[in-house]
């Protein structure tokens, strides 16, 4: 069971998630604002986030980004918009969102979705106490922390999971689909767009160590040094 806090402003779309959440077994919590939603975070300490990014009063965007920023870095965001352009998708994958899911949308596929990203969040937990290293970067599984040069860099569960793949793979080429399967947990039905836009965001907060994952031109990534 997971505890998911669902800020979506549609009261009856927000009671529909509620009671069907509640049906597969976790505990869910509706708010109608973002500033709602950032107030419960410190209370409800949820494990997952259900966003809409259409609110009436801060953008789900501003929402996402003072999740990031603060204690609650880590929770794993679900973005759940009416936005379908393959733009919003990317904005949002960028703003730190770990899915993507338009309006209309089955609510059998988001329970899906849901329990990929929880499950995926539940692998990027430290198991073995190892330190994985490659040039000025060093990942330590045990205490879920990343440095690079010396210097501690925050990331998201997902991108956590991503730069541990790589380091993990040295030297192989990874392809966009072989990611999404392994990191993301889905086939190739997310566009590989989705894996390019994880990749800066990652070299981003890496900084100059961050070059040490190499883009393959027409075909993927590989970690070099």
């Amino acid at each position: 069971m997971a505890r998911i806090l669902v800020i979506e402003d549609e009261q009856d779309l927000g009671t529909l998630l509620e009671y069907n959440l509640k049906a597969d077994g976790h505990e869910a919590e509706v708010v109608r604002t973002g500033a709602a939603g950032i107030g419960r975070l410190s209370g409800f300490k949820p494990d997952l986030v259900l966003l809409d990014l259409m609110l009436p009063d801060i953008a789900g965007s501003e929402v996402a980004r003072l999740i990031r920023e603060g204690e609650s870095r880590r929770v794993p965001i679900i973005m759940v918009t009416a936005r379908s352009e393959e733009t919003d998708r990317v904005r949002g994958l960028e703003l730190g969102a770990d899915d993507y899911v338009t309006k209309p949308f089955s609510v059998k596929e988001l329970l899906l979705r849901v329990k990929a990203v929880l499950r995926r969040q539940g692998e990027a937990a430290p198991v073995d106490g190892r330190l994985l290293s490659a040039g000025d970067i060093v990942l330590d599984t045990e205490r879920h922390e990343v440095k690079a040069r010396g210097d501690a860099v925050v990331l998201t569960a997902l991108e956590f999971r991503l730069l541990k793949t790589f380091l993990e793979r040295p030297g192989r080429v990874q392809t966009r689909e072989t990611l999404l399967s392994d990191v993301w947990g889905i086939d190739a039905d997310i566009t590989t767009r989705t894996v390019d836009t994880h990749i800066k965001r990652l070299r981003e907060k890496l900084g100059p160590a961050g070059d040490i994952i190499e883009t393959i031109r027409g075909v993927g990534y590989k970690l070099v040094g």
